[in-house]
């Protein structure tokens, strides 16, 4: 991942692809099941959109749906958006000078972030592992935007951390199966989150946007995790014709909702 600066700002050397496997790994470290949840993704965008949807990758981050969108769908188009100066930094590197690729930097609670996107309208909305950032209230505000950006028989699909507190015990079970999973992980030397930030604030590329990225955010957001059936009521309330989970594990869940 070793990456130098030129007279010009520009990363000259920079592997973005160790960084995307890099990512990949830290994330999966928290979500084993990860590459399933972004097939079913995939899968219920080519039944409702086809093989050259226009996609909405929301809170896009290193680009992750995007990268696995256009390896199966070559024909699609995608836009990403996102406000982490660090990982769009590596979304941008990674997908130069695909036309098919864009990227807007922005943020989700400003109710003008629409305004800023190349398209007014979208046959899917995705969205992975980002939703959790923002409280209920301003994420149903979000969905009622999300909404508006759907056309009439697209979709938008959220996979996150949903977890249904009216079941105590199997939430404990899961939390210490998981953890434990994670302990035995990290032995063999997989990077966290904190560390994998280290590693970027190391680079001479990122050190710049992973700082600007901590003064936006801190650590981590204070968001919330309400169920997936929350999620599906709410999707209803805010414009969709129909919402429900589409994929399960005992934590996460894909939500899928249709305009």
């Amino acid at each position: 991942m070793t990456s130098t600066t030129g007279t010009d700002g520009a990363a000259a050397g920079t592997d973005w692809g160790a960084w995307q496997e890099s990512w990949d790994r830290q994330q999966e470290w928290y979500m084993p099941d990860r590459e399933e949840r972004f097939r079913v993704m995939l899968d219920m965008v080519e039944a409702f959109a086809g093989t050259a949807p226009r996609v909405l990758d929301l809170a896009c981050g290193t680009g992750t749906i995007t990268a696995r969108l256009l390896g199966r769908f070559p024909d699609a188009r995608s836009t990403g958006v996102d406000l982490d100066p660090a990982l769009l930094t590596i979304a941008r590197g990674t997908f130069e000078g695909d036309e098919r690729v864009s990227f807007v930097e922005a943020d989700l609670k400003d109710p003008d972030w629409t305004a800023r996107l190349p398209y007014a309208s979208y046959d899917a909305v995705l969205t992975a592992t980002a939703l959790h950032w923002l409280h209920c209230e301003p994420l149903a505000v979000l969905y009622g935007r999300i909404a508006g950006l759907v056309r009439d028989g697209g979709v938008f699909m959220n996979a996150d951390h949903m977890i249904d507190e009216t079941t105590p015990r199997i939430n404990a079970a899961d939390r210490a199966q998981r953890h434990a999973r994670m302990d035995r992980a990290r032995r063999d030397g997989v990077l966290d989150w904190a560390q994998w930030w280290e590693l970027a604030a190391a680079d001479p590329v990122l050190a710049g946007p992973t700082a600007r990225r901590f003064e936006i955010y801190g650590e981590h957001a204070d968001g919330e995790t309400p169920s997936a059936d929350w999620h599906a009521r709410v999707l209803r309330e805010q414009g969709f014709a129909e919402a429900r989970p589409v994929w399960r594990s005992p934590s996460d869940a894909l939500v899928l909702a249709v305009k």
